[in-house]
């Protein structure tokens, strides 16, 4: 079983496995579908409902005649800032990718979906690949750093204390040979 980590920009989001055999549509198919439910998930799950939801700022009773809300209506400020969220939430909303216009990457190159993933990867099951997705349109995601931004500051680190070591030395050694030559 090839094994794919997918990532989102540079977020990991899960490990997936099929065959090589697998035709790219399918598999755009259903790991679009995977990555939309993780978010739906995720979006649930920090909700909180019912009784427990009281508004910040007070609230006034406002029967809902559906039964469907409890009826703790916000304030005229807090609507205000319920309107902002909404917007955020639109606006995160957008990360939900189409399936239609999903799009896998791999090694800088899209996944065409009219071919196998063995054109891209070989036929070797034992694979392991990191797969981006994004939506069509987008072009290819961004490449990784090869090095993190915490071993490029350790060894730059390294360096500048190396070059400090090697001035202390060139120095010593010019002393050295100034008091030999006298």
């Amino acid at each position: 079983m090839v094994k794919i980590l997918l990532k989102k920009g540079n977020e990991t989001q899960f490990l997936y496995e099929t065959s090589v055999g697998t035709d790219n549509e399918e598999l755009t198919k259903e790991i679009t579908y995977i990555y939309n439910g993780r978010l739906k998930v995720s979006r649930i799950c920090s909700d909180e409902w019912g009784e427990r939801c009281e508004p910040s700022g007070g609230s006034t009773f406002n029967k809902d005649p559906m039964g469907r809300r409890n009826g703790k209506q916000p304030k005229e400020n807090m609507q205000e800032l319920i309107k902002n969220s909404l917007a955020d939430v639109k606006e995160m909303l957008s990360k939900v990718i189409d399936i239609a216009s999903a799009q896998l990457w791999f090694s800088g190159k899209e996944l065409l979906r009219n071919k196998k993933l063995c054109n891209f990867v070989g036929n070797n099951e034992k694979t392991k690949i990191v797969v981006k997705i994004s939506k069509m349109g987008e072009g290819a995601p961004a490449r990784e750093p090869v090095v993190s931004e915490e071993e490029r500051r350790q060894m730059m680190l390294h360096a500048y204390r190396r070059q400090e070591e090697l001035k202390r030395r060139g120095a010593a050694k010019r002393r050295a040979a100034d008091v030999i030559s006298v």
